[in-house]
């Protein structure tokens, strides 16, 4: 099961980070969490890991409307999105696919939902890296 729309961006993670939190701003998305991977491994656990962040977007209509559908769907809200150093030059960008939510649930009542979900933030991602193909 394929589980991550992806690209890769040919710039640094700082601009990344930043490119990404815009390009979802666009496709209607907030970003409500910011957790720095390799900042909390080092103050847990005192390791080095290459720099990480997820980010927890939500765009709130397409909450609401799965909610409705499935009142259990926080469990896999908001939609994660990691962004994580490749190397100095490039970073990876991935979003959790949307459709996900419905092969776990199996509730037809978030086909709607997902799709939209999926189409926004594979357009986001797209336009990090337009010659990088999205999903994988």
């Amino acid at each position: 099961m394929s589980y991550a729309l992806t690209t890769t961006v040919d710039q640094g993670f700082d601009e990344t980070v930043a490119a990404t939190k815009e390009r979802l701003a666009a496709e209607g998305f907030g970003v409500l969490t910011e957790i720095d991977m390799a900042a909390t491994l080092k103050a847990k656990l005192d390791v080095d890991v290459p720099p990480q962040v997820i980010l927890g977007a939500c765009r709130p209509p397409l909450a609401h409307a799965a909610l409705q559908a499935e009142p259990s769907i926080g469990l896999l809200l908001p939609c994660n999105v990691v962004v994580r150093t490749l190397d100095d030059d490039h970073t990876m960008v991935e979003a959790m696919d949307p459709d996900v939510m419905k092969q776990l649930t199996a509730n037809p009542g978030l086909d709607a939902v997902a799709a939209e979900a999926r189409e926004r933030l594979g357009r986001a991602l797209a336009a990090l890296a337009p010659e990088q193909p999205s999903a994988r």
